[in-house]
């Protein structure tokens, strides 16, 4: 691996192991040995992108279950959400924090490689601990400000057919009918925080403290 592909860690490491060896050094080599064995935890990061629609007939028509919905709210915010082609169910954009990746530098990818667009995120709004289960370990999820976007954005949108099969503007009133409780409980806690100029801690989505 040449040193411009190395992280910063392993730069540490390779410094540690080379040149003279001072008792500095081989104490630090020897913390990062202990930090590098502690179990690491699953990350994942995700963007709340809200949509005021100018068309909201044409938007909520994207989804079966939204055809229903009446027009009472045309000038409604709404979020966006992606359905996986992977596992039942919507989420927000988003996805696994890699490793030596920030959780902001993993939101930003996990829109551009889902969705096609680039945007930068914005403010922290949520950050929610994942209990484990018999299907994952535990983990963290951080959600972050995507900010609004545009009916002309979105029609810049482009999936990634490998992973999602659909996306869908929903009113926040309506997203218990896609999302499972917990994804429910978070996305409503970080619009909460987003309208207080806040961030949250959750728990399996319920706010702790």
């Amino acid at each position: 691996m040449s040193d411009s592909g190395m992280s910063d860690a392993d730069r540490v490491a390779a410094a540690a192991a080379s040149g003279p060896r001072s008792p500095q050094a081989d104490a630090a080599a020897a913390r990062l040995r202990w930090q590098r064995g502690l179990p690491r935890k699953r990350m994942s990061a995700a963007c709340v992108l809200l949509h005021q629609a100018d068309d909201a007939r044409a938007d909520d028509a994207r989804a079966d279950d939204a055809r229903a919905d009446d027009a009472r709210a045309d000038d409604e915010v709404k979020v966006l959400l992606v359905c996986p082609n992977y596992r039942p169910g919507w989420d927000l954009p988003g996805g696994v924090v890699e490793q030596d990746e920030s959780p902001y530098a993993a939101a930003r990818r996990e829109v551009g490689e889902e969705l096609g667009l680039d945007r930068a995120p914005g403010r922290l709004l949520a950050l929610d601990w994942v209990s484990p289960s018999w299907e994952r370990t535990e983990g963290i999820t951080v959600v972050y400000d995507g900010g609004l976007i545009t009916s002309a954005q979105a029609a810049g949108i482009r999936l990634p057919a490998e992973e999602l099969s659909d996306w869908a503007f929903v009113a926040a009133r309506r997203l218990a009918g896609f999302l499972e409780p917990r994804l429910a409980r978070r996305v409503a806690a970080a619009l909460a925080a987003r309208d207080e100029g806040q961030a949250i801690y959750l728990q399996d989505g319920h706010p702790v403290g």
